[in-house]
């Protein structure tokens, strides 16, 4: 493949300062990007909300920056408030590349989590000749062919629309593999492609050339493996022009890495990281996945402490609260017992506690958004207790929209990435005012880790294990 492209000969040197500035609409998914880019050696810090100038001087010199968001739960008229003045503050770091951050799942509606209303807010203030949408990331098990996006889960591949959960989802189930299709449901913006079959034939400025003058102005890009990806990322720094504006997964910086790489912009990848192990972990999962419901499980039999919370309670706030207390005291005694607490408010999309859940919220007439708020905010003060009474040095939270909500209730304020646990799920040290500051945490998703994911973060690594 040798149309236009750079070469380790050619190719000009990185910029100096941010490369990439980043948004997340998930804190998980935020952490994903961070944990990309730091790995690779380019020194990143994801903060939990709009900086203020002392936190940016603080972390001078990076590499990548990034807000964690909560857009992914929120509806359009709140990314019409929110999300200005956040593209602002991303603007004013003059990176060539800023990034709209989505989950891997491409999971968004016309209601809830609109990629297409952010990609609209985004363009006059981000600018750029086009917008690139590139969802694959092969190292997490997610491929795009012909516009159509495949995830594996158990080591089988399934396109999106047909994925055991993903499918399933309770708030935005994908019922549509094409992205351009998906994507058309929520803006009226032109979408195109480069497909895999033009990347792999040399191709691929050709194609992304004639589909802007088609007028696309969102080329979504395939990414099958680490050849496409790394034409997908060549494509992407080869034509940012003064800057670009992308939408993606973290398989966006997977495939700028890729490229800078390959064009020896960057080092090989340094050796592995791993964190020491610790001697007490707590958790907390708002999940509703399977694969966490599997983890819950190992964990189980593997000498932690099962505690259930009534997700259902969270209807009335006095019943929460007394919920919230329970939480406490059961973790507070499994640590003094020498066990490792983890609060759950579900294993799987099987539990019975889910169709309850939604059951009471109906007859309540109380929004499903505002109940998860309070779940997420519980969980996360729950874990606030815990931490604080014991000591704590290492803590989990499992679920994309509740890492988001229980962040804020930790009082977090930046992370930045101290070793991998599982693609997209990176141990992270935790910078706040408060006691939490050093804390080690990692925010995981719902879809994210192998089934020893817990007991691999208390160990600081697998390969402890």
């Amino acid at each position: 493949m040798t149309d236009g492209r750079s070469s380790s000969q050619t190719a000009a040197p990185l910029p100096p300062g941010t490369l990439v500035a980043f948004y997340g609409d998930d804190y998980t998914g935020s952490s994903a990007v961070m944990e990309v880019m730091s790995f690779a050696g380019l020194p990143t810090v994801l903060f939990l909300g709009p900086p203020t100038a002392e936190q940016l001087a603080r972390f001078e010199g990076m590499r990548a920056v990034g807000i964690a968001g909560i857009a992914r739960s929120k509806t359009p008229a709140w990314m019409d408030e929110h999300l200005p003045p956040i593209y602002d503050v991303l603007a004013g770091l003059k990176a060539p590349i800023t990034h709209y951050k989505v989950c891997s799942t491409f999971d968004s509606a016309p209601g809830i989590g609109s990629i297409g209303r952010a990609i609209e807010l985004a363009e006059p203030r981000l600018g750029g000749a086009w917008h690139p949408l590139l969802v694959g990331a092969p190292a997490l098990a997610r491929y795009q062919v012909f516009g159509n996006l495949f995830a594996a889960i158990g080591g089988v591949g399934y396109r999106i629309d047909r994925h055991p959960v993903m499918a399933r989802h309770p708030v935005t189930p994908m019922d549509e593999a094409d992205v351009r299709l998906h994507l058309a449901r929520q803006t009226d913006i032109p979408v195109g492609l480069v497909d895999f079959a033009s990347m792999k034939a040399g191709h691929g400025d050709r194609t992304l050339a004639e589909e802007c003058r088609r007028g696309a102005r969102v080329l979504a890009l395939d990414v099958l493996d680490e050849e496409t990806l790394a034409e997908a990322g060549r494509l992407i720094w080869a034509h940012r022009g003064e800057r670009l504006f992308a939408v993606g997964s973290q398989g966006v910086e997977y495939a700028l890495v890729a490229h800078w790489r390959q064009a020896g912009l960057i080092e090989p990848a340094p050796p592995g990281r791993r964190a020491p192990p610790c001697e007490r972990i707590a958790v907390v999962s708002g999940s509703c996945s399977p694969i966490t419901a599997r983890q819950i499980d190992f964990a189980l039999d593997h000498g932690f402490e099962g505690i259930r919370l009534d997700a259902a309670r969270a209807i009335d706030m006095r019943a929460w609260n007394a919920e919230i207390d329970r939480g406490i005291a059961g973790a507070r005694q499994a640590l003094g017992e020498g066990r490792d607490p983890i609060i759950f408010t579900a294993a799987g999309p099987d539990d019975p506690a889910v169709p309850a859940l939604g059951t009471a919220v109906e007859a309540a007439g109380v929004a499903m958004s505002e109940v998860n708020a309070r779940l997420g905010d519980g969980l996360g003060r729950v874990l606030d207790a815990v931490v604080r009474e014991a000591g704590l040095q290492r803590a989990v939270i499992s679920g994309g929209d509740t890492s988001g909500h229980a962040g804020m209730a930790l009082g977090l304020y930046a992370l930045t990435a101290l070793a991998p646990l599982a693609p997209g799920a990176p141990l992270c040290r935790a910078h706040a005012g408060n006691a939490h500051d050093g804390l080690e945490i990692t925010f995981k998703g719902g879809q994210m880790g192998q089934p020893d994911f817990f007991w691999t973060a208390k160990q600081g690594g697998a390969s402890n294990r």
